[in-house]
């Protein structure tokens, strides 16, 4: 158990058997009263996003989560599988647990999923990747002022602004936190 003055940003912990991770978090501090907590919780098990407000003073129960290395194997359609690099099982993810962030997983790049005691509840990508580009948009001649950027299409289909002197067949290293281009590899 812990104090909920302890909440920070990221900070994963269970209430009502769910599994909340704090996403923003404010203390209130009225002029008579006692404190409060304000924080913006997601849960992990459904994904929706609400607000929660504790009294100072109140405890909550803290988890224990454990991570895994895993390799991404393939998409089947409906779900990811992927290989744990320790005990070589194979967990598998639906796909639409990742979202629009499937597009950074390609064969053989590796990742962290996060456990709960058996359950998988949420993954860690690497800070950055490295993509093939397999479309890129023709340069125009002359069009060199302010750093002029265009988009590209990798093998994953992930569409990236990058500087005009990438080329189809050039591979790039992408940001995962925000799909922003890094550098020609």
């Amino acid at each position: 158990m812990i104090d909920v003055n302890q909440l920070r940003k990221g900070t994963i912990y269970l209430e009502d058997n769910n599994l909340l991770r704090v996403l923003d978090y404010s203390h209130n501090k009225t002029g008579r009263g006692g404190a409060t907590i304000r924080v913006m919780v997601r849960n992990l098990r459904t994904g929706s996003t609400f607000e929660r407000t504790y009294p100072s003073g109140n405890r909550i129960e803290d988890v224990r989560l454990e991570s895994s290395d895993v390799e991404y194997l393939y998409d089947d359609g409906e779900f990811l599988t992927f290989m744990d690099q320790e005990t070589y099982e194979q967990p598998q993810l639906r796909r639409d647990v990742f979202g629009d962030d499937v597009r950074y997983l390609k064969e053989g790049s590796k990742l962290k999923l996060v456990r709960y005691e058996t359950e998988i509840i949420d993954y860690e990508l690497p800070t950055s990747i490295d993509f093939l580009v397999t479309e890129s948009e023709m340069a125009v001649a002359g069009d060199t002022a302010n750093s002029p950027t265009k988009k590209v299409t990798t093998e994953t289909g992930l569409v990236v602004q990058v500087p005009m002197f990438v080329k189809e067949g050039d591979t790039i290293r992408v940001k995962t936190e925000d799909g922003s281009y890094l550098t020609r590899v």
